[in-house]
């Protein structure tokens, strides 16, 4: 093949549309997906995945914790893999396009490349990493986190879900906990293409975003205990309600992220637990999710240090006790700046407009960067509104990323 081919290549953006349209009959709610991870959803996600990689002539293998590759072979085979790829599980109210169009348009850069018969220099491998979400085993991004080395693979096995369920066991009953060993495998570079997540790229009508990093955030399992009594006669002075000591965090979280709205920080705490969570009794068990994210990783600290003073101080008003469970943190300036350069490079090269963004959604990508040379494509989505099932993206505002992925990834495959 001719490199004037090559540099004239585009995507078939109807055969794309028709793998996110497939996709988006699995595990349908609503307007869009409750495709929650290793549900039976997702196992209907992940045998399709596995499906159309073999339809593309990828070598399919998944590893100890489920996340599935597909490898296309380079000349030079024995040389580091370029790594692309995204999710496919969804949260409970989620939409057709986080993640998926990550995962499917690397899927259909292969195809244009077979189409093409063009066999680039180092190996191409697809992933579709397991629980980027985090909506039903917390934190989010454990398994990209595990094949970065930064979790063990037992803890990432018994992450529980609320039903008592944990990620190892639902690996094994849906049939994708594999048998390669996790990591090991350094990746030559990763690029990960995905919606914004955001109003910005929408609002100005540009085409591809450049992700030149991510907002720092610090996030937190918070736990209190207390006792349960009768919600009648027990007197308020004698009250250890853990209930009110995590409906204080909640409040206080919130209005951090208030006191530092104008310096665009937010501040969440989306998730309250409590049991035994009934009429008539005050609850002794209660747990909170929680966290803060700022572009400025000093005022993203402060703002944790805030939080971390609240648990204890919302726990002493309750009369309960209190521990952080779990902590976790992420971005900041971590992309390769000749990746983020090669990815604004790329969107000129083609003629689509573009802009420098950051992310403030967490990524797989972030995990990734800390083991090689990584860089992320954002496409718009319509109004910036996700994790909804009203999110909503055309088939053009996302042939632009997904041609910018094939170019930029081809030329760090050729290199």
């Amino acid at each position: 093949m001719s490199p004037s081919s090559l540099a004239n290549a585009r995507i078939d953006g109807r055969r794309f549309w028709s793998t996110i349209e497939r996709s988006a009959a699995i595990g349908t709610w609503r307007h869009g997906l409750n495709r929650l991870t290793l549900s039976d959803a997702d196992k209907a996600i992940r045998d399709q995945f596995v499906e159309w990689c073999g339809g593309a002539g990828l070598a399919v293998r998944i590893d100890e914790v489920g996340n599935i590759f597909g490898r296309r072979a380079g000349r030079d085979d024995h040389l580091a893999p370029v790594l692309l790829g995204s999710h496919l599980d969804t949260q409970a109210n989620g939409g057709r396009f986080d993640g998926i169009v990550g995962v499917l348009g690397a899927l259909e850069l292969v195809r244009t490349l077979n189409d093409l018969g063009h066999v680039t220099r180092r190996p191409i491998e697809i992933v579709n990493w397991t629980n980027e979400e985090g909506a039903r085993f917390s934190p989010p991004m454990v398994a990209s986190g595990c094949f970065a080395g930064v979790y063990e693979r037992d803890w990432v096995y018994g992450r529980t879900a609320d039903d008592g369920a944990t990620l190892g066991g639902e690996l094994v009953r849906i049939g994708y906990r594999g048998e390669v060993p996790v990591g090991g495998v350094v990746p030559d570079s990763y690029l990960e293409l995905h919606i914004e997540q955001g109003p910005i790229l929408d609002a100005e009508r540009l085409q591809v975003g450049v992700v030149t990093h991510g907002y720092t955030s610090h996030g937190m399992l918070v736990e209190f205990r207390g006792e349960t009594a009768h919600t009648g006669p027990w007197p308020m002075q004698s009250r250890r309600s853990a209930l009110v000591a995590g409906a204080r965090l909640v409040a206080a979280v919130d209005d951090i992220g208030w006191d530092f709205a104008h310096v665009g920080g937010k501040a969440s705490a989306p998730r309250l637990q409590a049991w035994p969570n009934r009429a008539g009794i005050l609850s002794e068990w209660a747990q909170v999710v929680c966290d803060v994210r700022q572009d400025d990783p000093v005022i993203a600290g402060i703002m944790a240090e805030r939080v971390q003073r609240a648990v204890g101080e919302a726990a002493a008003r309750a009369g309960c006790t209190c521990e952080i469970l779990d902590r976790w943190n992420w971005g900041g300036r971590i992309f390769d700046e000749a990746m983020v350069e090669l990815v604004r490079d790329t969107a000129a090269s083609l003629g689509y407009s573009h802009r420098d963004v950051a992310s403030q959604a967490g990524h797989d990508a972030y995990f990734l960067a800390r083991i090689c040379p990584t860089a992320m494509i954002f496409t718009p989505c319509r109004g910036g509104i996700t994790h909804n099932d009203g999110e909503d993206a055309t088939l053009d505002e996302l042939i632009p990323g997904v041609n910018v992925l094939l170019h930029a990834a081809v030329a760090r495959a050729d290199r």
